[in-house]
């Protein structure tokens, strides 16, 4: 049985006994907070841009940044790996070099990309962790953020730079920093995953408190209504 397929096991006896257990796994985790936004920013050059992120679940990535203002498109899937192994069977393994990751397009007129870091460090992900997420484990579930251009590259860095030395975690941040090589659209199945299940133990204890905190820290810039890959 795959890891997930577990987990919702135990998500659901856990919330059927009311023992709490699920939480035990992911304790040691950052609460999700409003970070400092980053003092290095981007200025809109252009009308679209992309950012590929990756911090644990793709669902749960996804699912924040649908309910941003300024992002026109969220695909979860898959970076840091090559085409032939881009595949959930392959990269579970853990040995593909890829990342579970989600490309974000959106308008920088509206959202700045230092804008979308910051929701990425304050609600997305913890970005201590490393190469895990909650109760997810393995390379495939760590902290990355995969630059399209030399100047994401530096608000990236600096940003993490400043947050570090702000000592604004409890530990160091883990958070990679590479260029994006490629990226690989997910199968249709992932997609829009938070959206379609919202009542499924593992997305209602780990994901949507991750929509109510972007909700609740960034009031701003949060839609209610989702911007769905099935919609494009």
């Amino acid at each position: 049985m795959k890891r997930r397929g577990i987990l919702f096991m135990a998500a659901g006896l856990a919330a059927s006994l009311g023992t709490g257990l699920w939480f035990s796994a992911s304790s040691a985790e950052e609460a999700p907070r409003l970070v400092a936004p980053p003092t290095l920013d981007s200025r809109p050059s252009a009308a679209s841009e992309t950012a590929v992120l990756a911090g644990g679940c793709f669902w749960g990535v996804q699912g924040v940044f649908q309910h941003v203002k300024g992002v026109t498109s969220a695909v979860s899937g898959y970076a840091g790996g090559t085409a032939d192994t881009a595949r959930y069977e392959t990269v579970s393994t853990g040995s593909t070099g890829h990342a579970e990751a989600v490309r974000i397009r959106f308008d920088p007129r509206l959202i700045s990309y230092g804008r979308i870091l910051q929701i990425y460090f304050s609600v997305a992900h913890d970005p201590t962790q490393l190469n895990r997420q909650g109760p997810d484990s393995g390379t495939q579930y760590r902290s990355q953020i995969f630059t399209t251009s030399a100047e994401q590259a530096r608000i990236a860095a600096a940003y993490v730079s400043q947050l570090d030395g702000a000592k604004t975690f409890a530990r160091p941040i883990a958070t990679r920093i590479a260029p994006l090589r490629g990226f690989f659209s997910a199968e249709a199945y992932h997609q829009d995953y938070l959206t379609r299940h919202p009542t499924q133990p593992y997305i209602a204890i780990n994901d949507l408190p991750k929509v109510a905190a972007l909700q609740q820290l960034f009031p701003t810039v949060y839609r209610s209504d989702p911007v769905l890959v099935a919609g494009r």
